[in-house]
């Protein structure tokens, strides 16, 4: 603006425009004047430190504001990988408890299917028993009234007691042969009941074997952690890397394993000797601490 104004004035000077000449005098003075008070706080003596920090704060403040928006963009992801982490054990317990309640649903069709089968078998089996004693009974009468009429004098042909005793024979023998039948489809049923209740129990088993290993495994991780730090917490290059790769090298080298057992077999003492004791059969843990000190240094 105050270039312009310069060359505005050489114009009107070097054409001899007095009005134009003072007009934009006056325009380059009250820029001039303009310029002056942008400039007088510029050459105080504080102002530069002053200005300087501003802009710190400034800087400060923005960077501030970017570390609290990275921060929560990070709470935000983090929040969101531990609600899919929880929808990922959630929908395998559910699956898992699906599966169990289909399996039982299976487990129990087949055994209401086998029961239902079961029991037809066993109302076959009544009904051939009912029908033998029925025969029994026939025969029974059948002597009773030819003892009554032998007794009156009235004896029947024997081609008739022949024809009986045929007719009653062949009805045994097709009730033995059912009987016989209906047994083995008992039996048959008896057995795939009792591989089912096997099935059943090794199932059963194997869920508690189960339960035992995680339980012991949990055991275990919760020993490690507490004598040499829960891995999750600690990088590789960590300082207690060492002292774990240490205490840990039976369970990678065979050689370290035999060098262990041989310095321990050194010690071995029965339980009740005098001078030392047995061995311990697992990891020796720390006591608890006993006064605020050691606690903070355990911390």
């Amino acid at each position: 603006r105050v270039t312009a104004l310069c060359r505005a004035l050489r114009r009107c000077e070097d054409e001899g425009d007095e009005p134009g000449w003072a007009r934009a005098r006056e325009e380059a003075e009250a820029a001039l004047r303009e310029l002056r008070e942008v400039v007088r706080p510029l050459q105080e003596p504080g102002y530069g430190e002053a200005l300087r920090r501003k802009a710190e704060r400034a800087r400060k403040r923005r960077l501030r504001l970017q570390r609290r928006k990275h921060e929560a963009r990070a709470a935000k992801e983090e929040e969101a990988a531990r609600a899919a982490e929880r929808e990922a054990k959630i929908d395998q317990w559910r699956a898992k408890c699906i599966q169990e309640v289909e399996e039982k649903n299976r487990e129990r069709e087949l055994k209401a299917a086998a029961d239902s089968v079961l029991s037809e078998v066993r109302k076959k089996q009544a009904d051939t028993k009912r029908m033998t004693d029925v025969l029994r009974g026939l025969e029974k009468l059948r002597k009773l009234r030819k003892e009554a009429a032998a007794r009156k004098g009235v004896c029947p042909p024997p081609s008739a007691d022949e024809a009986f005793e045929n007719q009653v024979e062949s009805l045994k023998t097709l009730l033995k042969t059912r009987t016989e039948l209906y047994e083995a489809e008992e039996r048959a049923l008896r057995v795939m009941l009792e591989g089912e209740q096997e099935e059943e129990r090794k199932r059963e088993m194997e869920k508690k074997q189960k339960k035992e290993r995680e339980k012991l495994l949990q055991q275990k991780l919760e020993m490690d952690s507490k004598l040499f730090g829960d891995p999750a917490e600690f990088p590789l290059a960590h300082l207690l890397q060492p002292f774990r790769d240490y205490y840990l090298q039976a369970e990678h080298s065979v050689a370290a394993l035999i060098q262990i057992r041989h310095e321990w077999d050194q010690y071995l003492v029965p339980a009740d000797h005098p001078e030392g004791s047995c061995i311990p059969p697992g990891w020796v843990l720390p006591s608890l601490p006993t006064n605020d000190t050691w606690a903070t240094a355990v911390r």
